[in-house]
């Protein structure tokens, strides 16, 4: 099967170890398990008699317990626990997705969403957000791309690179838009639990439709990217549709990522709540360095870790990036490595301190070279 270069993946292996300040990450500042004992108040030692074996196959009844509190009307059955979301998400598509089936995918996105399809020989169809329209789907424009044919929506909601969140009732029109197609929708909500309002949680797709699948982690809202465990969220039908395919490519989870990762989603409102005053306050900063440079537009990240930042100059997004990184070695990401130029995606959940000394050297940069 031949695929498209992961271009986010690419830019990290080529640049991410040199860099001195890294403002590509997405994560919040990751927890050590000292850390994650401390939070959680819970006892690691009773782990030191787990014997290392495959464990659970599809995860434990205790990670499923775990998992079913971050939804509503989900059971056991309807979920499946993967490597990763990244993992997920390939399951999905490979579980779906045929030669000549019409997929849509929102951009920009994770690029798995479109070139995975396109590598099964799938007809992809990009729907492209734009800032006018404050990172928001036009549902007319939505509605008209997927028509009656299409197979599979391909969703990211919050956003990664925008931070834009897809508002309930809008999430429910789409629904409404997949449904005369008889569609799938793959959501990606791997930032769900990190809105930035008194709502952590908003809603998740698969409990709002029939044909909704939902896919996470603990990477992101649990900053335990570490651990390499995420799920798979549908009705049950489809979980064994999917569990055909992970069959393949899964025998099982490890049996301490699934114990750790049971224990930090038991205390999920310590976690968020940590991480929360770290995006917010990294937030802050971002927004008064934005409103106080004058090449740069920003429109205000709703939810996740990241802000995808326009910029007002004559170079592509790359080359800007290189340079950057190679004048002061802050690393950002090019927009063009999500298929928009002209735009940077910055992450701001790490040390606040780092961002606020990355940002500065990076205005002075723009100003000496522009």
């Amino acid at each position: 099967m031949l695929i498209e270069k992961f271009k986010v993946e690419d830019w990290f292996n080529k640049y991410e170890k040199g860099a001195k300040f890294d403002l590509a990450d997405t994560c919040v500042e990751s927890l050590s398990l000292n850390e994650l004992q401390e939070i959680t108040k819970f006892d690691f030692s009773e782990i030191e008699d787990v014997k290392l074996n495959y464990g659970n196959i599809h995860g434990s009844d205790r990670l499923k317990n775990a998992i079913i509190s971050l939804y509503k009307n989900q059971s056991k059955e309807n979920i499946t626990v993967t490597h990763g979301a990244i993992g997920a998400n390939y399951l999905v598509i490979s579980a779906l997705v045929n030669a000549g089936d019409k997929v849509v995918s929102v951009v920009p996105t994770y690029q798995q969403h479109y070139s995975i399809p396109k590598a099964f020989g799938a007809d992809v169809e990009l729907f492209y957000l734009n800032e006018e329209n404050n990172w928001l789907p036009n549902l007319e424009e939505l509605e008209k791309i997927v028509g009656n044919d299409t197979k599979l929506i391909c969703l990211n909601n919050p956003n990664n690179p925008t931070g834009a969140l897809i508002p309930d009732d809008m999430m429910n029109s789409i629904v409404d838009i997949a449904k005369k197609s008889d569609a799938y929708i793959l959501c990606d909500e791997v930032y769900r639990g990190l809105n930035h309002n008194k709502n952590n949680f908003g809603v998740s797709v698969s409990d709002i439709y029939e044909k909704g699948i939902s896919t996470s982690s603990v990477s992101k809202v649990f900053s335990l990217a570490g651990l390499r465990l995420g799920w798979i969220i549908a009705r049950d039908d489809i979980i064994n549709i999917i569990n055909l395919q992970r069959e393949y490519s899964i025998i099982s989870l490890g049996i301490l990522d699934d114990f750790f990762a049971s224990v930090a989603i038991e205390n999920k409102d310590k976690i968020i709540n940590r991480n929360q005053s770290k995006i917010l306050e990294g937030k802050d900063i971002l927004l008064n360095w934005a409103n106080n440079n004058s090449m740069i537009r920003l429109i205000s990240p709703n939810a996740g870790t990241t802000a995808f930042v326009g910029y007002n100059l004559n170079i592509d997004s790359y080359t800007l990036c290189k340079k950057l990184l190679d004048d002061t070695g802050v690393l950002l990401l090019p927009g063009k490595a999500m298929e928009l130029d002209g735009y940077l995606r910055i992450g701001y959940g790490n040390n606040p301190e780092n961002l606020k000394k990355a940002l500065e050297i990076f205005s002075d940069w723009l100003k000496i070279n522009f």
